[in-house]
């Protein structure tokens, strides 16, 4: 049987266990321990079983992540982002669209504390929604904002999609989260421009608000000073070199779980509560992780990455048109499949196709993260548009999609850019080096 036949098949076999709701961690596992053992046998199958999870769970780099999920989980108790956003509603709620520019911007923010772009949207869902919705703003624009707001989170370090794509294809966390700061800037520029154009063409749904005295400003940025106390001492020890990635973590949650009791906010039962959605959310993370692997591991072995380049490399097209092939694809999947899935799923071959048409490893993290930020937004799944409607049941899911339109167009716009000037994302870790 031919390499690309075996891949064909292993991934066919993953699909259907996908779809009888195996869990996608286990469905890897399965699949790649079966796959390599009918190439090898079961005794080096098995063999590889207890040493790869073993190996995985011992990782340095992986502790980050319940590190960045605690900092998440105490930053939230401690109503970081009811503050950020009060401190940004005060200073810009009284221009047309204030209170959206106010929720991207504390959004943007609050991510850089937070490790999850659901939570993120879900926050300031409770937070933003039901203020903008008080001072007469459409409903689809405001909780396409809040939408398009959460999905920054993907690519505001420390991002959780950013580490396991570094774990999976061994690349230095640190190099994606310095890749991913130009392009979150951009990203956040090319919302907010979204948003200027969206309240130009249509100023009702964004009527004007009156503006706050300066005393209750400065009141609002006092309250919000801990969370830049805590972005400065995390962030700049991060990237001064004071810190590695696994201390910049282990300060931020400590200095989070500090700011959250000390302000009084964190009692043993939210703390208990804490523990456990973390405690859950890592077991899952790291059950994706050690599928991903092993499935590798058997992609690897029928030399599906080798075929694929072969197979590739006697295309007579330019280098990007495969890339926009690949995009296309990722987004056509990403309609009716978890976007982080298929990036786990699918990189254990794309990711040499890429290397060898030129590409670099780090760069290409950007642009899956990119990717998982549509996907995170397009129907028919929209994963955070999903959450806001459970959460505002009020407002039809119609509604939310239409509204996220704008927000669709600038992050197209920023996969495009990134896609054609790879040297946006890769400029600062050149610079560095």
């Amino acid at each position: 049987m031919s390499p690309l036949a075996i891949g064909a098949l292993g991934l066919a076999a993953l699909f259907v266990l996908i779809a009888l709701h195996v869990p996608i961690g286990i469905a890897m596992i399965l699949v790649g321990i079966v796959g390599y053992a009918l190439q090898t046998g079961w005794s080096p199958a098995f063999t590889l079983l207890a040493s790869e999870p073993s190996g995985l769970l011992s990782s340095v780099d992986l502790a980050t992540v319940p590190l960045f999920l605690l900092m998440g989980t105490f930053a939230t108790a401690a109503g970081f982002s009811r503050d950020i956003y009060n401190a940004a509603a005060a200073l810009f709620g009284h221009r047309r669209g204030g209170l959206a520019y106010a929720t991207i911007g504390g959004c943007a923010a609050f991510g850089a504390v937070c490790g999850s772009s659901t939570a993120t949207a879900a926050t300031f869902a409770k937070a933003a929604l039901p203020e903008m919705l008080r001072r007469g703003y459409g409903q689809g624009f405001s909780a396409a904002t809040i939408a398009a707001g959460g999905t920054l989170k993907s690519l505001i370090p420390p991002s959780i999609v950013m580490i396991l794509y570094a774990i999976v294809a061994r690349t230095f966390i640190f190099d994606i989260f310095v890749a991913a700061l130009v392009p979150a800037l951009l990203a956040i520029a090319l919302n907010l421009l979204a948003i200027w154009v969206v309240v130009r063409l249509n100023p009702s749904i964004a009527p004007l608000s009156e503006a706050v005295g300066m005393a209750e400003r400065w009141q609002a940025i006092k309250t919000a000073a801990p969370v830049f106390v805590l972005l400065a001492a995390v962030f700049g020890g991060l990237y001064s070199g004071v810190f590695t990635v696994n201390e910049a973590a282990s300060v931020a949650a400590v200095l989070s779980l500090l700011f959250a009791f000390a302000r009084g906010r964190l009692n043993r039962a939210s703390l208990w509560l804490g523990l456990r959605d973390t405690a859950a959310a890592t077991a899952m993370i790291y059950m994706i992780i050690i599928g991903a692997s092993l499935f590798a591991y058997y992609m690897t072995l029928a030399r599906v990455p080798e075929a694929l380049i072969a197979l590739i490399g006697g295309l007579e097209v330019p280098p990007l048109v495969i890339i926009f092939c690949l995009l296309l694809a990722y987004l056509a999947l990403g309609a009716v499949f978890d976007e982080i899935a298929a990036m786990l799923i699918t990189l254990p071959f794309v990711l040499p196709i890429i290397e060898q048409l030129g590409y670099d490893a780090v760069w290409w993290g950007i642009i899956n993260v990119v990717v998982i930020e549509l996907g995170m937004i397009i129907p028919p799944i929209g994963i955070i548009v999903f959450i806001l409607h459970g959460l505002a049941p009020q407002i039809g899911l119609r509604t939310i999609y239409r509204g996220v339109v704008p927000f669709i167009v600038a992050d197209l716009v920023l996969l495009v850019l990134l896609t054609v000037f790879p040297g946006i994302a890769l400029w600062l870790p050149n610079l560095l080096k």
